[in-house]
């Protein structure tokens, strides 16, 4: 096959989150397979128009605000012509509207919708365009576009949506078990709580630190790590220096992955506060290293923990609760030990390799007369096509 991606970032670009690495992860090995794909992304500080990595060929176009809006000229002017078996469209925030120029083959990823939540996340204006451009996205798509979604919540905001069952297939993002396990199963001599991702304003990391000062009362010793960076960084330090625990709490900003993988087999547990997520990645790739999670009971995180085998949930926004539940954690050292081997099962259980599997039978079938979505394996069971 021939694939086309558009995609607003691609791996290397500084900005890349979850959504780029499920898009490296998969077509990469799809490449591997014998296939041809092309990713089309924004440009970005340093980077050049074309390369290839891993075997995908990149192609940029476009400063990241703007790309939405190039992408469409890109394509019609340079793209058209490159003989593509699909179109890949990954839809993430603002849709790039592509059945109204693409006459070829569409298929579509999506981790989560925005929905009223990007009001949280940005101004008024900004988040407005964002939920006006995703409500008109849900109009034109429902009947145009079988999509690949990471869980069963994004599947069931899609379904609300208007979309029918037979048009969505839910591929989990995974994890690489060479790079993310246990090692040499190492933890932190003293009591570690790391939060990892992008910081952004939706991710609430903020609850986090307003957990801390009840749970530092009663363990001082306890270190909290917040890795990642993003626009909510400063703010978050002066939450952090605002709460008196600043010596406690240390930013790091960004973690190569080497540094991140070390990081999460220190961690005690890590805590995931988002008021949404499509999946989890996140919490998975800890799982991975051993690692439990605390984490917000939201779409999509309350698919990737399991209460009680692989982490604790807590009710959003509850800074009590969340302090109790890592409170529980740093006292309960059989309970740790409990929920980080059930964290490594769990992980276990999502391969990259079988998500790519899936992800090109699903394209396979959109290319025929009528889309079909591949009936999910069990976790770790491949799928033949």
């Amino acid at each position: 096959m021939n694939i086309l991606v558009v995609n607003w970032q691609d791996i290397t670009n500084p900005l890349s989150g979850g959504a780029e690495v499920h898009c490296h992860e998969i077509f990469s090995r799809i490449v591997r397979g014998g296939h041809r794909v092309t990713l089309c992304c924004s440009s970005y500080r340093g980077s050049v128009g074309r390369e290839s990595i891993d075997g995908i060929e990149i192609r940029r176009f476009g400063s990241r605000p703007l790309f939405n809006f190039v992408f469409p000229f890109a394509y019609l002017a340079c793209l058209r012509g490159g003989d593509y078996d699909v179109v890949v469209e990954d839809l993430n925030k603002v849709p790039f509207f592509s059945p109204l120029y693409v006459r070829r083959p569409l298929a579509g990823i999506a981790h989560h919708l925005f929905g009223k939540s990007v009001f949280r996340e940005t101004d008024l204006l900004s988040a407005a365009y964002v939920y006006v451009m995703e409500r008109c996205a849900m109009a034109l798509y429902r009947t145009r576009i079988p999509f690949m979604v990471v869980s069963r919540s994004t599947e069931q905001e899609f379904l609300a949506n208007g979309f029918s069952p037979g048009r969505l297939a839910v591929i989990h993002n995974c994890v690489d078990h060479r790079r993310y396990n246990v090692g040499e199963g190492t933890k932190s001599a003293g009591p570690l709580a790391v939060y990892f991702g992008r910081l952004k304003k939706y991710k609430s990391v903020d609850h986090f630190l307003r957990a801390l000062p009840a749970v530092l009362a009663a363990f001082p010793p306890l270190k909290a790590v917040v890795a990642g960076d993003g626009d909510d960084l400063e703010r978050l330090r002066e939450t952090a220096r605002g709460l008196g625990i600043q010596d406690a709490v240390e930013f790091t900003g960004f973690l190569t992955e080497a540094q991140k993988v070390d990081l999460l087999r220190r961690a005690w547990f890590t805590v995931t506060t988002s008021l949404k997520e499509g999946w989890g990645l996140t919490v998975i790739e800890a799982n991975a290293c051993g690692t439990p999670s605390v984490a917000a009971d939201v779409p999509g995180l309350r698919d990737a923990v399991r209460e009680g085998e692989t982490g604790l949930l807590f009710p959003y926004g509850d800074i009590g609760a969340l302090s109790a539940r890592m409170f529980r954690l740093l006292e309960d050292g059989a309970l740790r030990r409990r929920l980080g081997e059930g964290a490594v099962r769990w992980a276990a259980t999502f391969d990259w390799d079988d998500a790519a599997e899936r992800t090109l039978a699903f394209l396979s079938g959109v290319t025929g007369e009528s889309p079909r979505a591949p009936e999910s394996p069990s976790h770790g069971k491949k799928l033949t096509s």
